[in-house]
């Protein structure tokens, strides 16, 4: 999830140093929201020189961290950071790779040419920039980098070249611009045809605005003005009004400073008055006056955007309401798991694209068998999914633990599809399985959250989630995101078959109304807490299900173990009186996942043994389920969908109810001991510790590539490599 930060300062002298200070403290602010590269955008020169049009805009790019990004700034022989400005926009960004492999080219902002003329940010993903990156090249506009912004920054230049007037507002250029763009997108641009001015614009995508001034303000609204007539439409100079009336400016003409960003952290410490921004608005910032536009109004249009006051500190902020990311990233699964649809999954005609795999498909459709390798929830998300995969593909399909496949030394086929599933893309074990299969010959596909990663690039193939970055170390949101991404492979390996037509379109409806659904769950988060209040000073849980739940009885007791540090145990119902049943007495918590699909008149058997030993189950199970729930001693009751996509709503509930566990026991929910994210850079890691680890791998090579000469006969050179990288990860 990328990060946005702009900021301008009218009759508000700043040195270039006190703006370059000011746009890195905004980065650092978001840099919660994960990264991995970063980069600023500010005028060259002072602002006389602007006036006498030696116009020239520089830009500051470098993969890593902010800390890396300050370090290349002090490292440019041509910047004066003692030069002051009294008017200047700086606008900077953080990454995170969703096109195109973390770099310094691809990352924000970017230019429209090599004179820099405009520059954009933006958090998002444009669906369409293939199309406009076609059409753009057609017109002999260069691309130099891999990503979908780049097209917006292009677009912004042919529109601007192709203007009938000279009279063109910034404001109406960005309005055709964005008129263009399908998909999500938070922008900021800044130009050197429009010195001292600022748009910024959104669609799907958080942008506010913060405005601090030492004098009163003109009002404490703005209204909202918008085109009128079609006559207005093609007038460049349309909605130039800046009175009192249409634009909110300090009364006087005096010093206002303005700050754009897709999070209030980072504008919290300069100010607490924001503007939340609507979708399609377009605020203008022109000689110190901001404005807000729009193209048409539609119904439920607000007709002004109100100045807020934050009360808020600046770490609660970082997390919104939330006492934890962890709770933030439960929260935001209705709209991950759309981001994990949108642009692939077209609901009118019910058709499924994965660009990713457009390539490999066919190839894919005449494999021998499909086999899933992954670690801790990643592997549970492919249990998960198996039973619709073998349903829809008709192929046998293996799911494996990754540790557990490389001890087996399983038999892999060139025909073979192997799936690599991990959030981070940098999982040792599923990693060395990876390499594992390659050399067999196998087809290897990624299923992974982070662009540029290891799996991602050493795949033939595959799908990013788009789950957007998780923090807390426990997954939720990538869980939810990753089932979703494989049903969608199901759906698409059976698009061509008659038969399943049905079947796929009830499927993909019922991914239509998830979202809601998901939300449905997240408002039985009370009652959850108060569940939780019940068992939180117990030592141990039972969680049991069958078919499509027992992933989720998986996943469920994972999350417990990871942050309560409670006992738990995912059980296969129809395995209970084959041993779990003798845990099973009055004390022993029980929770039963029983829903109204093909297993349900078995898990009611496996609900009756539990009660005839004197448990007390707490169940799971659909909302209009009455008789279900008269049995239980406690029910949380969940909204029904498609059978294959019912275990999305029923982990839900457990992922809530082990966050209350925590919170309740008094652990930290994020970072629970001796685990932590698998990261390419992971950031417990101190320098010391990554330098030790460079010198032990440098060792370990040579050694490796001695033993492989001298013991050539005696050792196998992959089995060893394979020992190697276990040692140094």
């Amino acid at each position: 999830m990328c990060g946005i930060f702009a900021y301008l300062n009218y009759h508000v002298p700043r040195t270039r140093k006190e703006i370059l200070e000011i746009l890195l403290k905004g980065l650092q602010r978001l840099e919660y929201r994960g990264y991995d590269s970063a980069g600023v955008g500010i005028d060259s020169g002072n602002y006389k020189e602007w006036e006498s049009n030696a116009k020239t805009i520089q830009l500051i790019k470098q993969r890593g961290k902010v800390k890396a990004l300050d370090e290349e700034i002090h490292k440019q022989q041509d910047l004066d950071l003692d030069v002051e400005f009294d008017v200047h926009l700086g606008i900077a960004h953080t990454r995170w790779a969703t096109h195109g492999v973390p770099s310094p080219v691809n990352s924000h902002p970017h230019r429209s040419d090599k004179s820099n003329e405009f520059i954009v940010i933006h958090n998002g993903i444009i669906t369409n920039y293939k199309d406009l990156k076609k059409f753009l090249e057609s017109k002999g506009y260069e691309f130099e980098s891999e990503t979908d912004t780049e097209s917006i920054a292009k677009l912004v230049k042919y529109m601007y070249d192709n203007r009938e007037s000279d009279d063109l507002s910034f404001a109406t250029l960005v309005e055709r611009v964005i008129q263009q763009l399908e998909g999500a997108f938070a922008l900021v641009f800044k130009s050197v045809h429009y010195p001292g001015q600022a748009i910024g614009t959104r669609r799907g995508s958080p942008l506010l605005m913060g405005v601090r001034s030492d004098h009163k303000l003109s009002a404490d609204h703005i209204p909202v003005m918008y085109r009128s007539s079609a006559k207005d439409k093609k007038s460049c100079s349309a909605l130039q009004r800046t009175d009192q009336d249409t634009c909110l400016f300090p009364v006087d003409e005096k010093a206002v400073e303005y700050y754009f960003a897709s999070d209030a952290s980072a504008v919290i410490e300069h100010t607490n008055r924001v503007i939340f921004l609507e979708d399609d608005d377009v605020a203008a910032v022109m000689d110190g006056r901001l404005s807000i536009h729009r193209v048409k109004r539609t119904a439920g249009d607000y007709p002004a955007r109100a100045i807020q006051t934050l009360q808020m500190e600046l770490q609660q902020i970082m997390k919104g309401n939330y006492s934890s990311y962890m709770q933030k990233e439960i929260f935001e699964q209705p709209e991950s798991v759309v981001n994990t649809m949108r642009g692939r999954v077209n609901f009118e005609n019910n058709t499924v694209t994965l660009g990713g795999l457009k390539d490999h498909i066919k190839e894919i459709q005449r494999c021998r068998r499909l086999i899933l390798i992954a670690c801790g929830t990643s592997y549970h998300a492919g249990v998960a999914t198996r039973q619709v995969l073998e349903e829809l593909t008709e192929l046998p399909v293996m799911v494996e633990l990754a540790s557990d496949f490389l001890d087996r030394n399983t038999p892999v086929f060139r025909d073979d599809v192997c799936f690599f599933i991990s959030q981070s893309g940098e999982t040792a074990d599923t990693l060395m399985a990876l390499r594992y299969c390659k050399e067999r010959g196998a087809l290897t596909v990624g299923v992974t959250n982070t662009v540029g990663s290891s799996i991602s690039r050493e795949t033939d193939c595959g799908v990013h989630i788009n789950a957007g970055p998780e923090i807390g170390v426990a997954s939720t949101k990538a869980y939810t995101s990753q089932f979703v991404a494989l049903v969608m492979f199901a759906l698409l390996m059976c698009d061509d078959r008659i038969s399943m037509k049905p079947r796929r379109r009830e499927i993909i409806q019922g991914l239509r109304v998830l979202p809601d659904l998901i939300k449905d769950v997240l408002s039985l988060d009370q009652e959850i807490k108060i569940l939780a209040e019940e068992l939180y000073e117990q030592k141990s849980v039972l969680i049991m299900g069958r078919g499509y739940h027992y992933a989720t009885c998986l996943e469920g007791a994972l999350k417990i173990k990871e942050i309560t540090y409670m006992h738990s145990e995912g059980i296969l119902a129809g395995e209970l009186k084959h041993g779990p049943l003798a845990l099973v007495d009055k004390l022993m918590p029980v929770i039963m996942i029983i829903m109204r699909d093909h297993t349900y008149v078995k898990c009611q058997n496996a609900l009756q043994q539990v009660i005839a030993r004197q448990g007390r189950p707490i169940v799971i199970c659909d909302k209009d389920d009455y008789d279900t729930a008269k049995n239980s001693s406690g029910t949380i009751r969940v909204p029904h969908c498609v059978d294959c996509l019912q275990g999305i709503l029923s982990v839900i509930p457990l992922q809530l109810l082990s966050f209350h566990l925590a919170v309740l026991r008094g652990y930290d929910v994020d970072c629970p001991r001796n685990l932590a994210k698998s990261a390419a850079e992971s950031s417990w890691m101190k320098k010391p510790q990554k330098a030790l680890c460079v010198y032990l791998y440098l060792y370990l090579t040579l050694l490796k590539n001695a033993l492989s000469y001298v013991l050539m006969t005696s050792f196998k050179e992959a089995s060893y490599f394979a020992v190697t990288e276990k040692i140094v990860v």
